[in-house]
């Protein structure tokens, strides 16, 4: 791999922000095959692939608000303007694609460690979706926790909806990410 490889691998980890308003185009179905590649190329303990993907596609958008709204009211949210709001969030983006993490009971690989595997493949997702020109914002809230959402799409309540990734394409420029001083974050251990 070259140095300017390295660079620009680098300049994308560093440049991929949440983005909150995305408009079209959204990636196109080799485009999403691409980065869902790479998704699943995370760190994955005896490969037991703890990560699915579910698209909703652009014309399915309104069915899932009501969806979110009905998860919403099995949380005990009874106020109508809220179950309204929630109905609308599907419309953020022109692509949503849901992330689950599917547990298995395993003798070597605990749950924490297949969720840290989704979080890497989706991870993995983002950057690939940035590398291709492209802008997300991974969300979940309180309805990735109703057990009555995780029911309507195949999961065990054990399961979890690791989040709603929102795909488009930024309305508008953001400013860089500012640098970050890893020396408040990382040090260096030695023993007693």
């Amino acid at each position: 791999m070259t140095d300017s490889n390295i660079e620009t691998i680098h300049q994308n980890i560093h440049q991929r922000q949440s983005i909150g308003h995305l408009i079209e185009p959204a990636p196109n179905s080799l485009q999403l095959e691409k980065a869902f590649q790479a998704a699943l190329t995370a760190p994955d303990h005896h490969r037991l692939k703890p990560t699915r993907f579910v698209v909703i596609a652009p014309e399915q958008r309104a069915a899932f608000g009501d969806y979110l709204a009905q998860a919403l009211a099995d949380l005990g949210e009874t106020d109508a303007a809220q179950l309204e709001r929630v109905k609308h969030h599907p419309f953020r983006a022109p692509m949503l694609v849901l992330v689950l993490t599917t547990l298995q009971d395993h003798p070597k690989v605990p749950h924490f460690e297949q969720i840290l595997s989704s979080g890497a493949a989706i991870q993995n997702f983002l950057l690939s979706l940035q590398a291709q020109g492209f802008a997300s914002m991974w969300r979940s809230g309180a309805v990735v926790e109703s057990n009555w959402l995780k029911q309507q799409l195949g999961l065990n309540t054990q399961d979890l909806i690791s989040g709603i990734i929102y795909i488009g394409t930024a309305a508008k420029a953001i400013a860089p990410r500012a640098a970050i001083d890893s020396e408040a974050f990382v040090k260096v251990w030695q023993s007693l």
